[in-house]
């Protein structure tokens, strides 16, 4: 009997196999499966919203160079018209001649754009630094650079020059006091990304949600001389209580998302510093609750940014999360696994955001 039973299961199981689905993997394939070659593919029929542009005129405050020829440019232009922004910040991080080249380029194409420059960091380890960066400065100012940008400490300090040769020069050193000082005479906000998004720090294991981006642009922490995330956020948050009449604004929410409390904080606590959102929805838009009632909280210390290629889908990309509710879904260019989420904001707070808190920021300098 026992053995009439099994082999009745047996068929049973054999005739399901044969008439079950035909894209299911065998076990030993699934288990197989790369991360890379993971590619999933939403199966919920949910109405879906696409803002063909901006509900409200933008101005991006982080961008770059990313075209630098003319019909490169004027290709740009109109990417920027039909999605309704007004301005772009580009962030050269140049100085001297490639400054120069940079800003007789773009503004002799079109007003749209503005362009920061970087610090000359060329004699940063000699007795006449920062003098000589002091005067450059105050030479690419007189040029036409509003602001300086995008300066950049992911831990190791500001080797984004590729002029500084050892690790530890942190923007909290006080070679760079001069530097901050003449920033605040001037007029000139200073953008700081400081860090990378807290999965590039945590160990490349099975236990790291974020670990396909996190893997390509991992920070190791073994490195001598290297500060981690809380670190290099602290190092951040002492340059601008140093400086309280420079105007900061901190790329890409100070990478802490992960931590609105502790934003929420920083910001209180300094009134010199904004934050711009640009190049993180992939991060915050996985909290879409949380990271709403930030954006709420501190609407009028918040600014738009992209800081991606100006392609029309990149664009299209930034309204969708930030202007609907859309569930569930997953960019065409995406670096984690899990799925984007719209974050809807509300009318007047996309205003602040897109558009309002720029003005209110750019018109404070003095030229």
């Amino acid at each position: 009997m026992k053995q009439t039973l099994m082999t009745l299961l047996a068929g049973a199981l054999l005739t399901l196999g044969c008439t079950g689905p035909k894209n299911v993997l065998p076990q030993d394939a699934v288990d197989g499966l790369t991360l890379k070659d993971y590619d999933p593919v939403s199966v919920f029929k949910m109405e879906e919203h696409h803002p063909a542009a901006a509900r409200f005129s933008a101005i991006d405050l982080h961008s770059h160079a990313y075209r630098r020829d003319e019909a490169g440019i004027r290709e740009w232009v109109k990417i920027l018209e039909e999605n309704n922004i007004e301005k772009v910040i580009v962030h050269t991080g140049a100085y001297g001649e490639e400054f120069d080249r940079l800003y007789d380029l773009f503004t002799g194409i079109s007003d749209k754009f503005e362009l920061w420059c970087g610090f000359d960091m060329t004699k940063w380890d000699q007795p006449e630094f920062p003098a000589c960066a002091v005067a450059e400065l105050e030479r690419c100012h007189a040029k036409g650079a509003g602001g300086v940008g995008e300066l950049i400490d992911k831990g190791m300090g500001e080797r984004v020059s590729c002029k500084v040769r050892e690790p530890g020069l942190h923007f909290n050193d006080s070679k760079f006091d001069a530097l901050f000082e003449k920033c605040a005479e001037l007029g000139m906000p200073v953008s700081i990304h400081s860090g990378d998004p807290i999965w590039m720090y945590e160990p490349m294991d099975g236990h790291n949600d974020g670990l396909m981006n996190a893997k390509e642009w991992q920070i190791d922490l073994s490195t001598p001389g290297i500060l981690d995330l809380d670190e290099v956020v602290n190092a951040f948050v002492e340059c601008v209580e140093r400086h309280p009449n420079t105007t900061f604004i901190a790329c890409h929410l100070i990478n802490i998302n992960h931590d609105y409390a502790r934003l929420g904080d920083i910001l209180d606590s300094h009134p010199n510093l904004w934050i711009d959102i640009s190049a993180r929805h992939q991060e915050t838009c996985v909290t879409p609750r949380a990271t709403k009632r930030f954006y709420e909280q501190y609407q009028d210390r918040i600014l738009f940014g992209t800081d991606n290629d100006p392609v029309p889908e990149m664009y299209r990309d930034q309204w969708r999360i930030l202007e609907t509710e859309d569930e569930h879904f997953y960019l065409k260019e995406q670096s984690y696994h899990w799925p984007m989420q719209g974050i809807g904001l509300s009318d007047p707070v996309l205003r602040k955001i897109y558009h309002d808190n720029a003005i209110r920021l750019l018109s404070s300098r003095k030229r």
